[in-house]
Formats: structure tokens, sequence, C-alpha cells
């Protein structure tokens, strides 16, 4: 935790070199963003470049990334060469079918080992399986995948996903797509806190300012896409959340001022003139 903790400070008193270290790689940005529910490949490609991110994240079994060559490949909008392209188990509901699907993932892009582990519990709610994520990603691990992992808001299991050895922790914010917001700030809060490794928020994001509440509430980064993809002008709603994310890490890194119950004068009277 000291070390954490001294790293931020470290990354404020020089902003220039604050980057985000996932799996061994640094990023820029802190904003990953997915590729589902865009009306077509344009727009997709439109609102990636204006989010700025780095990272983006593709569902394997939805979307075509070469598995078939008769139909449009979405890596003809986000080439590898630009993107580092992050390949995520949505629709996976138990620990064989997430492993399956990284292993397919791996196949398809060379030998690629980072991806996001997701395995969900039931089609209403999105909510994780924890049991069936634990043991999904403690396969993952021992084949030497690097894992980033979606997970619910409770900070033991967060712990124990670090210690399985998980490269980042996805807690939600709120259900997938709801656009929620942060619904528990306090143990998102409390993840950051006991963490090792990149806490970054997955799901619930529904504005900016929730982005950048996730940011100065001290995560990581954050992952979105029904953000930006389900608003009336997703290319200008992914530049917003760019911005969010970019004031929301300078505001943590700055140290917001004390809550207080009272007024206090910007400019104090203590030593006036009259």
């Amino acid at each position: 935790m000291v070390d954490k903790m001294h790293s931020k400070t470290s990354a404020s008193e020089n902003h220039a070199d604050d980057t985000l270290v996932i799996g061994g790689a640094a990023y820029r940005s802190r904003l990953l963003v997915g590729t589902g529910k865009y009306k077509d490949m344009e727009e997709t490609r439109l609102a990636i470049e204006a989010s700025g991110a780095e990272i983006v994240t593709v569902a394997i079994r939805r979307t075509n990334i070469g598995q078939d060559p008769n139909e449009p490949n979405l890596l003809d909008v986000i080439p590898p060469d630009r993107y580092t392209i992050l390949p995520n188990t949505a629709g996976c509901y138990d620990t064989r079918s997430a492993v399956r699907t990284c292993m397919l993932a791996r196949e398809l892009l060379d030998g690629h080992d980072l991806v996001k582990l997701e395995v969900l519990g039931d089609e209403k709610t999105l909510f994780p399986d924890i049991v069936q994520t634990l043991a999904a990603a403690e396969e993952l691990v021992k084949n030497d995948f690097k894992v980033m992992v979606y997970t619910n808001d409770d900070p033991i299991i967060a712990k124990r996903l670090e210690e399985i050895g998980c490269v980042a922790v996805m807690p939600l914010a709120a259900p997938i797509g709801s656009g929620l917001g942060i619904r528990n700030p306090y143990n998102i809060m409390t993840i950051v806190e006991n963490a090792g490794v990149p806490v970054l928020v997955d799901a619930g994001v529904g504005t900016a300012s929730d982005a950048a509440i996730a940011m100065e509430i001290g995560c990581d980064g954050v992952l979105m896409n029904t953000g930006i993809a389900a608003a009336r002008q997703p290319v200008l709603m992914a530049s917003a959340m760019k911005k969010a994310i970019e004031a929301g890490r300078e505001a943590f890194l700055a140290g917001r001022m004390p809550r207080k119950r009272f007024a206090s004068a910007s400019s104090p009277i203590d030593g006036t003139f009259f």
C-alpha cells in the first residue's frame, strides 16, 4: 500500500510522467473503450479516435476479428499496430467457455496474452458469477495469460483475484449498460486502497461526471462502451469522456480541499487595512 501511494505522490509531482501500467506495458490514456452497439464500423472508428483510448476491448464471441473471412473485420478500423486489442469473454457463463474463448483469441491474435475475463451469472443483471470467475482466473494465469478481470465491488474478492495473479481488477460501478453511475463508491475506494495492481471501473458509467468521479476516488482507469455508444452523439460523448478521465485524474493527484460544514472566506479579513 505504501508503494502504491508513493507512486501516486510521485505522479502528482511530475504529471507528465503519469502513465497507466498494465501487464508491463505503459499507456498514456486511462480510458479503455469497447466496440459494441455502434450503428456501423465508421461510427465505431470515429468514436474510438475521439476517446483517445489506446486499449480497445473486443467481444470474441460476438465480433469478427478474422474468424469469418466473408464478414467485415473489426481490425480494419482498429488496427493492432495502433491499438492494444483486449479480447474479452462477454457472453460466457462458465469457466470452460471463458477459458476456451481466451485460447481462441490468443490463436487469432498471434499469441496475444492480455485478456479481459468476465464470467456472467445471469442474462438479466449481467452480474459476475464470482465462483466461476475465480476458477477461470486461476486457469488462465496458469496458462500464462495476463488477466484483467471483471468482478463485483467486494474488496475481499478483488484482493483474492489479485492474489491469483490478475494484472488488473475491474469492479462494476453498476450493472453493465445501466448508466447508473457509481452506486457504491466506498467499496470501490476500499478496493483501491488495498490493491497492488491497477483498479479500473468497469460497467455502469453513463456520462462524463461518472467517469470523473471514478478517477477522483482513486481508480486507475475506466472501461466503458454503452455510455459512449448509446449517447445521442457517440463521437461527441467519446470526446467528453476523454476529458472527464483526464480531469478526474488530475483532481485526484492534486488532492481536493477538505469538506467543511461552514463557509471559509476565500480572502480572509485578518490583517486587512480597514
